[in-house]
């Protein structure tokens, strides 16, 4: 019996849902059905036939659409997005039916008028990946119509695809026209474009190495969340051109601004990067890095990491920094966040309780916002510590931490702050710390994930793993302003590993940077002890009392309940210096 055909074709799929379609049936679920269909019925099926597209299957809330042309599959999905933004404009924020868009070209296989086969599943998974009113798509699908429509992309990076062999080339369209000016709205969320590095040594062949590092850059700074970064095919177009910073930002629709350049010299490369605020003209960054020219992709790898390492932190800042000059009426989820920012970390409780409001404020707009759920965890865990261990508040903390881990697979720092309070609760260590290894998966240059997971690492014994973690931070970050928290962790790590000079060096730099913190200045006085510097370790302290009068042994075990083998040392060594019991 003849083996039975099988019929293939190369087709662009387009694969649509409704973010939040659950919440919205929960909550209207008549309404919710009307204004559907009557989004289909009066933009969303017309602009399919309009373009060649064939519904190949609906879902109660998505599409299956097939296209011949992968151009025609992107101008529908672009219409329709911007259609449904206008549609949007006068409804509130709980109501708005808002699509989530993934298109991808591939081989196909035909069954009656069903399509499937991995085209169709990217196409799929691209979609999971979009946010509310976006369109994820795949790096065929950007190559093909790239410079065919008044739309650019951001570099999302490769990403794994759940049950896809092969990581994808993942892209974001961006879906303001390309030609219209820098928007200043408060509900725009930062964006960076990174510019094609100058080749200052003279050397054609040099040019590989300068590209090279801008692709690396660029796919480093994808995978910060919250930043938006403007593809390569889209940035390229300045290279060998004299460029104004205002005009780059309003072609490319971006807020922030990367340029540098490359000079080799022998055996020796050069490299400078600055950072620039385009609606400012304000320099935020700018470091030069020298180097030995050993290993091309090795050398490409850590200036990447020190560059992205520094352009977060220095980005953060300034968009708070934006923030706070506005008026507060632009109020979005986005901006609520960064509103609370200034309260979030002092950890105090009345502080704690001011970003409480905004954060719940945000979660009532974006109730999926797994960096707001973060934020709201660390704000608990800090009002439950120095606000009177209420039981509500722990339990809230470690509740907010668990949504961030299920809703932020793609936010280093989200899963960072929610690892450290579950590390913190210590109840979910191992979660803890399996959570601060899928945020470096994301972001090995996040210095909060960085230093605080190198901190729990201390804590636990982990000591050798910890200092490599910290060492990193402290390279990439030296003037960061959490920095003294990898220097925290250096001090544990070292005095548990008997390495009690070093113990002590960290332990200064720590007290240099925190002068109000009384622990550090009692990890000295225990290296001290250990150094035969007895007089030196008493006189410690007796400080530690003066800034800390209520300062005790027993007291100060809640900071290693993690791994009490870790602790014993330094008690031992308090005793020694004549710290209470």
């Amino acid at each position: 019996m003849p083996p039975e055909h099988i019929e293939r074709k190369l087709a662009a799929i387009l694969a649509a849902d409704v973010s939040g379609y659950s919440r919205l049936m929960s909550s209207d679920e008549e309404g919710t059905l009307i204004r559907l269909k009557s989004h289909r019925r009066e933009l969303i099926d017309p602009k399919i036939a309009e373009h060649n597209g064939r519904i190949v299957k609906t879902t109660g809330d998505g599409l299956l659409v097939e296209f011949a042309s992968v151009v025609d599959a992107m101008r529908c999905a672009v219409e329709v997005q911007r259609g449904m933004a206008d549609r949007n404009s006068d409804v509130p924020t709980e109501k708005r039916i808002e699509f989530r868009v993934g298109i991808n070209v591939g081989d196909i296989i035909i069954d009656d008028d069903d399509i499937l086969g991995d085209g169709v599943n990217v196409a799929a998974r691209l979609e999971g990946l979009a946010e509310p009113g976006g369109i994820c798509v795949s790096g065929r699908v950007c190559e093909d119509v790239s410079g065919k429509l008044d739309i650019s992309f951001e570099d999302a990076g490769e990403q794994q695809l759940k049950n896809i062999a092969r990581p994808v080339k993942v892209f974001r369209v961006r879906l303001e026209k390309v030609t219209t000016a820098l928007p200043s709205t408060a509900s725009r969320r930062p964006s960076i474009t990174v510019l094609p590095f100058q080749n200052m040594s003279g050397d054609p062949e040099q040019e590989y190495f300068a590209d090279g590092m801008v692709d690396e850059i660029i796919t480093g700074l994808s995978r910060i969340k919250w930043l938006s970064v403007v593809s390569r095919n889209s940035s390229y177009i300045y290279k060998n051109k004299p460029v104004v910073m205002k005009d780059v930002a309003a072609k490319l629709g971006v807020r922030y601004v990367l340029e540098g350049g490359v000079r080799k010299s022998g055996n020796r490369v050069r490299i400078t990067a600055q950072l620039i605020d385009a609606e400012t003209d304000a320099h935020l960054w700018a470091e030069q890095y020298d180097r030995q020219l050993n290993d091309v992709f090795a050398l490409q790898d850590e200036i990447t990491m020190c560059v992205v390492g520094a352009i977060e932190p220095s980005v953060r800042k300034a968009e708070i920094n934006r923030i706070k000059r506005q008026r507060p009426e632009t109020f979005t989820a986005y901006d609520l966040l960064l509103r609370s920012q200034q309260f979030v970390f002092a950890g105090m409780p009345a502080e704690a309780a001011k970003a409480i409001v905004l954060l719940e404020e945000a979660l009532k707009l974006e109730p999926d916002y797994s960096a707001a759920h973060a934020y709201l965890s660390w704000c608990f865990h800090s009002r439950f510590g120095r606000g009177g261990l209420r039981e509500e508040d722990r339990l809230a903390a470690v509740s907010h931490a668990r949504e961030a881990i299920a809703l932020g697979n793609d936010d280093a720092t989200t899963l960072a702050i929610a690892a450290l309070v579950l590390a913190y609760d210590g109840h979910e260590i191992s979660t803890a710390l399996k959570t601060f290894d899928r945020a470096l998966e994301l972001s090995n240059s996040n210095i909060f994930a960085l230093c605080w997971n190198a901190a729990i690492l201390a804590w636990i014994g982990e000591s050798d793993l910890a200092i490599e973690r910290a060492q990193r931070a402290l390279r990439l970050g030296p003037f960061d302003s959490l920095i003294w928290r990898a220097y925290h962790a250096l001090s544990i790590a070292y005095f548990h590993s008997q390495r009690y000079g070093e113990a002590a060096d960290a332990a200064r730099s720590v007290i240099a940077a925190n002068s109000a913190y009384s622990i550090p200045r009692a990890i000295l006085a225990a290296a001290l002890v250990r150094l035969n510097r007895l007089d030196e370790a008493k006189a410690m302290a007796q400080t530690v009392l003066e800034r800390e009068p209520s300062f005790t042994i027993h007291g100060t075990a809640r900071y290693s309940e993690l791994e009490p083998a870790v602790f014993r040392p330094f008690a031992e060594a308090w005793r020694e210096a004549g710290l209470p019991e």
